[in-house]
Order: structure tokens, then C-alpha cells, then sequence
């Protein structure tokens, strides 16, 4: 795996030139949820989706 240096550069050479500090950072931000979520998923550290309804639900009521 890249550094995180590495994998941060390469994030912000893709945006476009006229990207804003806040338009940077939230993609920063994106990229790393999804690579917690893939080290979650890969640990089985997950929920069902049916468990997650039931989860969301009870924080309605």
C-alpha cells in the first residue's frame, strides 16, 4: 500500500486546477471513509443491511 502522502498527492493532483480548499479536503475526507470502510469490510467488522434498518429505525421512534 501507498504512503499516505503518497495516496494524499495523488488525490489532489486529480482535482481540477480551480478547486477549492474546502472541495480538496472533502475529497480527502471521502477517500479516506472509504478506506476505513474497506479495512472494516475486510475485518469483518460489518452489519447486515437488515441490521442497520432496524438500527436507523430505532433511532426514530
Amino acid at each position: 500500500m501507498s504512503s499516505a502522502k503518497a495516496a494524499m498527492t495523488d488525490i489532489i493532483g486529480r482535482q481540477p486546477d480551480d478547486s477549492s480548499y474546502d472541495e480538496i479536503l472533502r475529497e480527502l475526507a471521502f477517500a479516506r471513509m472509504v478506506q476505513r470502510g474497506m479495512q472494516d469490510s475486510d475485518a469483518d467488522r460489518t452489519i447486515s443491511d437488515d441490521e442497520m434498518k432496524r438500527k436507523i429505525d430505532s433511532w426514530q421512534k
